[in-house]
């Protein structure tokens, strides 16, 4: 047992003087049972009858798309998100909260630059069958360079994650618009929540932005995502109680308001 556990400890040494020499950096996957667990976060929404709330209030009329906030990609490498406040647009370097659910939409225009609000021409709530049911892996939208005439090898139809977000102080969730530049680091986040079996809902995620540059040098923003904190027990099965029962309020909406508002 020494003999093995002596050599484990040179192999270790050794991975590490090698990784110093090359200048290589060793990248660990997150592991959200070392994260501290939250036992009073102060989400209200978790707090309060938030669904009876809604009900109430909206009486029988849906919850569409149109009555959320959305925070919309932003453009030139801007590392700052736009919220929508009471006061206006609101300038703010993070965006915290749970991830109540998310969808991978997709839709096409037929114009290159559709006025904000017009619905698609055709759209996927997961990005796999259009909304007639065609498969999108087929389509000759979705081909490289079927933007623009082929000007650029971008898509003509126009991917993105739609996520809701529901913060500390607000029963509504936020929209937040994740770029099809950033849809694979985001699926790889949930990914690795997967790999310890931590539900996306149970945790406190972090978005925030990085200044990168594309192939043709044009700079964008790339959002990261992080796991800061774990609910409590209790607090991850309201969550997710919660976040069950509102999305099915909002899929009851019109599909093409709410992949409009979404991508």
């Amino acid at each position: 047992m020494a003999s093995s556990k002596l050599k484990d400890q040179m192999n270790e040494k050794l991975k590490t003087q090698k990784s110093e020499a090359t200048g290589e950096r060793t990248e660990t996957m997150p592991d959200t049972t070392a994260l501290t667990t939250v036992s009073d976060s102060n989400f209200i929404a978790l707090k309060s009858d938030a669904l009876g709330i809604i009900r109430e209030n909206l009486k029988h009329q849906q919850l569409s798309a149109a009555m959320f906030d959305v925070v919309k990609s932003p453009s030139g490498g801007t590392t700052v998100f736009s919220v929508p406040g009471l006061s206006g647009e609101e300038a703010e370097k993070e965006l915290t909260g749970i991830i109540l659910s998310y969808t991978t939409p997709r839709a096409y225009w037929d114009t290159p630059d559709p006025k904000e609000g017009t619905p698609p021409i055709c759209f996927s709530n997961d990005s796999v069958v259009s909304i007639e049911g065609q498969p999108c892996s087929q389509c000759q939208f979705n081909d490289f360079g079927s933007k623009n005439g082929g000007e650029t090898n971008a898509k003509a139809c126009k991917e993105s994650v739609c996520i809701f977000l529901l913060r500390q102080d607000n029963i509504l969730p936020l929209i937040v618009r994740v770029p099809v530049s950033s849809k694979a680091a985001f699926l790889k986040y949930a990914t690795r929540l997967v790999g310890t079996m931590t539900p996306i809902s149970s945790v406190v995620t972090k978005i925030t932005l990085e200044k990168s540059t594309n192939k043709t040098g044009q700079p964008y923003a790339k959002y990261n995502f992080e796991a800061v904190s774990n609910l409590s027990p209790e607090e991850a099965t309201s969550a997710k109680g919660y976040g069950d029962n509102f999305m099915e309020i909002v899929q009851a909406a019109d599909s093409p308001q709410v992949i409009a508002a979404a991508v």
